[in-house]
């Protein structure tokens, strides 16, 4: 049965992922008329399968983790752990979050909301038919169509396989079927030492019931980080218990009966077999935009297998896109930010331009690792002198005081008289929160002496901030001389390249 009347809105949103939700409630600021079309989970892979249900499990393995530690004057006796209730917990978490979603969207349903705007949920897959109308087909075979002044894709994306290996969700999953496991596996194959590979990587050993093996082609784990960073993570991962295999192939997995096979092959010519109860392929995340019917509006969606939008997230007249559709990286704050600024274009409240400088993110790994701005790679790549940082939180007294002083704080910042603050890495304990004590500076261009202008709270892990600061000002309170293995400062230069930074001459 199909229902070829239209109903009409100021804004159709596809995909109610966190881009789409965050369309569509900016859209209900403005008092629009709001439709979302979801097909599958509310929430998306940002909520259900990706990050929030992947960091609710960590936030369990890094307390039980800590629980079974031995070096801080007390012992947990008979420490347990049930997969299944480990899993029952991840479930009810993006649950929560899910029901608290569809919560807000009744509660400005069109029959409920007597205030301006309204949001209405579909529960359907959208498909354009002209620029100012898509086509709602339901599961149950019925259909409708819908009409609005302007629309929002914001579909997301999904895993990527490879295409010789069957992804059952059984013994060989991805990251939206990890939770599908009914018990922690013996031995755990994971393919791909991007964010997501460490992550589950992290996970499955800090509960210590898992051998766990990390492959991957490249030669180093996190490689668009800086060479410093991606050690630092693959040591804490081969201490944490991880086998860490790199510049590897995977060839195929072989199913056995009661066992994986796993078939590595290696630029040297050999090759090497690993036997294992379950594998997780994490080797990034692909879109599909063949059902979106794009190309009855003029869209080209093959040549890059993602939507180009300008930088007011435009694809096409009335067509926005956000999330990771685009060609940005797949973040949930990007997505959100970007839907939310697409709607203020659309409905023409924007008041300045996207800035994708300062994106912050958080690599959820044992300790986790925060990072905003440019690293050294990058400066290098741009040919921008700078000077750089690093202070360890062993001199931390929060840090020491936590008995968790295994991380750092690196900042670095333009070699000029400027000295404005270009990028920071930061790991250890609370770093997802202190990395944002420095966004708010970059995002206002100041340099290190207009940040050393605050008093920082004590003892807070934010002190390690404030310290590097000011030994890249040659006024930190420990010197690198007594601490050469704590302390770190150095400079470069396009022309020169490195040079020690022993002496900065600064005022007093």
């Amino acid at each position: 049965m199909t229902d070829n009347t239209a109903d009409k809105y100021d804004l159709c949103i596809l995909g109610c992922g966190p881009a789409g939700f965050a369309g569509a409630m900016r859209a209900m600021d403005l008092g629009k008329k709001v439709c979302i079309i979801e097909g599958a989970e509310i929430g998306g892979a940002g909520v259900m399968w990706g990050a929030l249900a992947s960091k609710t499990m960590w936030e369990l393995a890094k307390d039980y983790a800590i629980a079974a530690k031995t070096d801080r004057g007390y012992r947990a006796s008979g420490l347990t752990v049930d997969y299944c209730a480990v899993r029952a917990t991840v479930i009810q978490a993006a649950k929560e979050k899910q029901y608290q979603m569809l919560s807000q969207i009744e509660t400005f349903s069109p029959g409920r909301w007597k205030g301006s705007g309204s949001i209405t949920c579909k529960r359907g897959w959208g498909k354009f038919i002209s620029e100012k109308q898509v086509a709602i087909r339901y599961d149950d075979e019925k259909s409708e169509k819908v009409s609005a002044d302007f629309f929002l894709i914001a579909t997301g994306s999904t895993p990527r396989h490879f295409p010789n290996i069957k992804v059952d969700q059984q013994r060989i999953f991805d990251s939206d079927g990890i939770l599908n496991l009914q018990n922690f596996p013996k031995r755990l194959v994971i393919i791909g030492a991007g964010i997501i590979g460490c992550e589950y990587a992290t996970i499955f050993s800090n509960f210590g019931q898992t051998e766990v093996y990390l492959i991957d082609h490249a030669s180093r784990v996190i490689p668009y980080e800086d060479e410093d960073i991606s050690d630092f993570v693959n040591n804490n991962l081969i201490k944490n218990g991880v086998n860490v295999i790199h510049s590897a192939q995977v060839r195929d997995i072989a199913k056995r009966p009661d066992h994986l096979e796993v078939i590595l092959d290696f630029k040297d010519g050999h090759s090497k077999v690993i036997e294992a109860d379950a594998a997780l392929i994490s080797i990034g995340r692909t879109v599909d935009l063949s059902c979106l019917g794009l190309e009855t509006l003029g869209v080209d969606t093959k040549r890059s297998g993602l939507l180009d939008t300008d930088e007011n997230c435009c694809v096409k007249n009335n067509i926005y896109a956000a999330g990771d559709i685009t060609h940005n990286p797949a973040l949930v704050n990007i997505a959100e930010m970007e839907a939310r600024y697409a709607v203020k274009h659309m409905f023409g409240k924007s008041k300045w331009p996207l800035n994708y400088d300062n994106m912050s993110t958080v690599m959820f790994f044992y300790p986790a690792v925060a990072a905003i701005g440019l690293n050294e790679k990058l400066c290098q790549r741009k040919k921008i002198p700078y000077k750089v940082g690093f202070y360890s939180n062993s001199l931390c007294s929060r840090a020491v005081a936590m008995r968790s002083t295994h991380g750092f704080v690196k900042i670095i910042i333009s070699d000029d008289k400027n000295q404005r603050i270009l990028g920071m890495r930061a790991a250890g304990p609370q770093v997802s929160s202190t990395i944002m004590s420095i966004a708010h500076f970059m995002d206002q261009g100041k340099g290190a002496l207009d940040v050393l202008k605050s008093v920082y709270p004590h003892p807070t892990v934010t002190e390690g901030i404030q310290e590097c600061l000011r030994l890249l000002l040659n006024k930190s309170i420990y010197k690198p001389h007594a601490f050469p293995e704590l302390l770190k400062i150095n400079k470069w230069h396009p022309e020169t390249g490195f040079s020690p930074c022993t002496t900065i001459k600064e005022e007093r």
